[in-house]
């Protein structure tokens, strides 16, 4: 299965919702007639677990948990969940968003454009619609079966899924996608990052078979960086949904693997020690560009949770990385008021677990997380995972240098 990208021609009535300028003025005489030099541009980026996956909308009456279940919400009509979804994010407006936990529908028009077309472009209780005229979606790991079985095999499936594509992920842009130049990691191994933390015996031995650790993959779903296009200014899109730290034993396993997924990112954008990596096209080597956003549900925190030690901190200490304040909001505060880190909280248990990290070249002038306290307006959309989902959507509003746009 091949990754999909979607372009659509941009209408001048999107032009006029997300990225936003205070002016905009000609070009002088040394530039393009088409071109027009935008100042103080502001760049709304935000990552989504959208629970947009089978046992969701496991009902009796309607569906199994299987691949199919996702198409068959979207086009019934039936779960408000889904519109729910919607209109947080028409309310939020990002220009850029990455959704985890979108089940991976090679067929885009059973999928991804259903949910645009017939949710996202369509009013929901009054807000504008959306439009996402550029959208990236590729295979995941999780539910794909391993060639291993038997009683003593331990790696059955690549990432952890009922079926192939759940809790998988998909980017949607209003600015043009760099599809050629898309890189993806789904198939890198494990074993193949120098010093990784894969689970071992108490005597040493590795609690993998040597048959499954020549073919564990290191991500639970998928790594991606998605170059996109703003004017004449490039920012990638760093995307991935590391797997919980929870569910193992005391071999530790997912918080490992957490943990050792996080450290890819951190050495791709480093200017060493990423020499290893591989791609999907066999590339090698890290980041190369200048900017970059790490967005994703990345299952760590370094005060709460069962992460391994130090893994978020990998990316959050980083020196390329953006050290602005944590998104807040007065919901996630008084979902845990014990809690003195409450109010950074991105996940109803009582965690901050998504993040948009943008590097540090980009200039970070707003932040938040979409969590309404109980009086606000839209408090409803996330009174429990049915309401919409168990996360909570984060944005990052950057604002870009000037810009030069056709």
């Amino acid at each position: 299965m091949k990754a999909i990208f979607l372009p659509l021609v941009l209408a001048a009535g999107v032009l006029n919702t997300g990225c936003q300028s205070t002016s905009t003025t000609t070009s002088s005489n040394a530039q393009s007639a088409n071109e027009q030099t935008q100042p103080a541009q502001t760049l709304r980026v935000a990552t989504f677990n959208v629970s947009m996956e089978a046992t969701n909308y496991d009902m009796a009456k309607h569906t199994a948990q299987s691949g199919n279940a996702l198409t068959f919400a979207l086009k019934s009509g039936e779960f408000s969940q889904i519109n729910n979804i919607a209109q947080i994010i028409q309310r939020t407006r990002p220009d850029i968003i990455l959704l985890n936990e979108f089940d991976y529908i090679e067929d885009a028009e059973q999928g991804i454009n259903l949910f645009k077309r017939d949710y996202l472009e369509v009013s929901q209780n009054g807000f504008d619609p959306i439009e996402y005229p550029y959208v990236y979606l590729a295979p995941v790991n999780t539910g794909v079966k391993t060639p291993f079985s038997g009683d003593d095999t331990r790696l059955t499936h690549y990432g952890f899924g009922k079926y192939p594509g759940q809790y998988g992920m998909v980017l949607l842009s209003r600015y043009p996608i760099k599809q050629d130049q898309v890189r993806t990691f789904q198939h890198f191994l494990w074993k193949d990052m120098p010093g990784n933390l894969m689970p071992t015996q108490p005597d040493g031995s590795s609690w993998y078979s040597a048959k499954e650790v020549s073919a564990m993959r290191l991500s639970s779903k998928s790594h991606w960086d998605i170059p996109v296009q703003i004017c004449n200014k490039q920012v990638n899109v760093l995307a991935s949904h590391p797997t919980p730290p929870v569910f193992d034993g005391p071999e530790d396993r997912n918080g490992k693997r957490n943990h050792d997924e996080l450290r890819l990112w951190k050495d791709y954008i480093s200017a060493t020690g990423n020499e290893y990596l591989y791609d999907d096209k066999g590339q090698t080597g890290g980041f190369t560009d200048t900017s970059f956003v790490i967005l994703g549900d990345l299952n760590a925190s370094s005060v709460d949770g069962d992460a391994y030690p130090g893994a978020i901190d990998q990316l959050l200490k980083h020196p390329r990385v953006n050290d602005y304040p944590a998104p807040t909001s007065q919901g996630g505060q008084l979902n845990k008021p014990e809690n003195k880190h409450g109010d950074t909280h991105t996940a109803h248990w009582g965690m901050r677990a998504d993040y948009v990290l943008p590097s540090a070249d980009l200039a970070v002038t707003g932040s938040g997380v979409f969590w309404p306290a109980s009086h606000e307006a839209g408090a409803e959309l996330v009174a429990d995972r049915a309401a919409s989902s168990d996360h909570r959507l984060v944005w990052v509003d950057i604002t870009l240098p000037t810009l030069q746009c056709d």
